[in-house]
């Protein structure tokens, strides 16, 4: 074979071999699936940068009334230590059992956290049963995702993938609700199946199926770079 030849094939097999590694890494990004999981301890590191990142937005001060706003205010001072931390996540998964004591008005619920390996992601909560303001405005179901993570795919995702669960527990349609200016999660809702009843108190209600009618979102991978769904 002739030296500019074999240059060539050689050229060629190197360009080969960097494309099929482009390829598979991004492969490897673009299949990235994460899951819902128990809060674990296994997590905190990430746990505490995604808090950091919901600080940074103001999250935590008096007016912030969400899941994530109480978390901070109540347990942020706990988490500095790993046996903080680890009561933390002992409180949370007992909150799904009936007998756990409990501030009156405040039903069970199942909080589940999503991760990719011990990356943590976001947040769900779903609420066993609905009190009167849980009617309203509540619902059976509460999301976050950090800040960090936004704009990839997540929320819709983890909503999709919490359904069953919801289902699990008796619940069929879910109440989901969201601010009337919240688009963002509007859309999550809507897409998993989500109809609107009406708006009570600045918040639009939507009734989710659980069941068989439900969409099989979750089976997609999610995307690990930057898109338009949340």
């Amino acid at each position: 074979m002739r030296r500019d030849a074999r240059v060539s094939a050689g050229r060629r097999a190197a360009a080969s071999s960097t494309y099929k590694w482009r390829l598979g890494l991004r492969r490897d990004l673009l299949l990235s699936v994460p899951e819902l999981i128990p809060p674990t301890e296994r997590v905190r590191a990430s746990f505490l940068a995604a808090m950091a990142e919901f600080r940074s937005e103001g999250r935590g001060d008096r007016q912030d009334q969400t899941m994530i706003g109480a978390e901070i205010r109540n347990h942020g001072p706990t988490w500095a230590t790993p046996d903080g931390f680890a009561r933390f996540v002992a409180e949370l998964r007992g909150q799904a059992l009936e007998e756990t004591p409990r501030p009156e008005h405040w039903v069970p619920s199942t909080t589940l956290w999503w991760v990719d390996g011990d990356e943590y992601l976001g947040r769900i909560a779903i609420r066993h049963r609905l009190t009167p303001s849980l009617l309203d405005v509540g619902g059976h179901i509460g999301f976050d995702v950090r800040p960090a993570a936004r704009r990839r795919g997540h929320a819709t995702a983890m909503l999709a993938a919490a359904l069953p669960v919801a289902r699990g527990l008796g619940i069929d349609p879910t109440l989901v609700t969201c601010d009337e200016e919240n688009f963002a999660s509007r859309r999550v809702i809507e897409r998993n199946g989500g109809v609107l009843e009406d708006k009570r108190q600045g918040k639009l209600r939507f009734w989710v199926p659980t069941g068989t009618g439900a969409r099989p979102f979750a089976a997609a991978p999610i995307r690990t770079v930057a898109g338009r769904d949340e």
